[in-house]
């Protein structure tokens, strides 16, 4: 599976790879392309996932303002409603094209 924004790809894993959640793939940290990805300050925090922690994304010279999130450190009890822990994987925005 790919996650690209504007042909530029911004992670790759295979399928098996990911963890869906909610209708979004969340891809594992190791198959991002991290130079891509900046912090961002906007707070959310989920109520049964925990506090999550939201990216801008840089493609070419542009800065694509909260195109991806994670959950560094899902709540006690999230990893088991899910089936597997998912500390660190990211998610896209719909915006992002997540595709085979």
């Amino acid at each position: 599976m790919k996650a690209t924004l504007n042909d530029t790809v911004l992670a790759e894993a295979e399928q098996d790879d990911l963890i869906k959640i909610e209708g979004n793939w969340y891809f594992p940290p190791a198959s991002l392309k991290k130079e891509l990805f900046e912090s961002s300050d906007t707070p959310y925090t989920c109520p049964w996932k925990g506090e999550a922690q939201y990216w801008n994304v840089r493609v070419g010279d542009d800065v694509h303002a909260d195109k991806a999130w994670s959950y560094p450190t899902p709540y006690d009890g999230a990893a088991s409603r899910v089936g597997k822990d998912f500390a660190g994987y990211v998610a896209f925005d719909p915006s992002v094209t997540v595709a085979p």
